[in-house]
């Protein structure tokens, strides 16, 4: 399977949180847009100010960040994928959350080959839908939650 991967599904499996995505060993290729790694980094970073992790807790949690990321399809947010997120889009959406919808749709364009979108977030999940997207998500009930904008 080819999955576009969006922080709040790698953050759920990098913290531990329950429901993590059960489709995880099922991705042959995982793709996805550059910010992933900022906020990811951004969460940990924020988690650890807030004392919900030690410093220990963070770097370990870097370092799954990275070696994740080390097996991602990563694709920059250049000009063409803003001009994408710009453009107005099927339902509302957050900017962070657009520019991933639009990595995706850019990527699915250019290689020709379906791609399923993987998010727990439920604005971007109808987004990709609307998009024409299959869509892998599950909803989280309790924890310490990743909020895209």
């Amino acid at each position: 399977m080819i999955a576009y991967i969006d922080s709040s599904v790698l953050l759920r499996r990098i913290l531990g949180q329950p429901r993590s995505l059960r489709e995880w060993k099922s991705i042959d290729t995982a793709i996805g847009s550059a910010i992933v790694e900022v906020e990811c980094l951004r969460t940990l970073d924020r988690l650890r100010l807030l004392g919900a992790a030690s410093d220990r807790e963070r770097a370990i949690r870097r370092e799954a960040v990275f070696a994740a990321l080390q097996r991602f399809e990563i694709v920059d947010p250049g000009r063409p994928v803003l001009a994408r997120a710009a453009l107005p889009l099927p339902t509302t959406l957050g900017t962070l959350d657009a520019i991933h919808l639009a990595t995706a749709v850019l990527w699915r364009e250019g290689q020709g080959q379906n791609v399923v979108m993987t998010t727990h977030g439920a604005a971007l999940a109808t987004a990709a839908r609307a998009s024409g997207f299959a869509v892998y998500r599950r909803r989280l009930t309790a924890g310490i939650g990743h909020r895209g904008s």
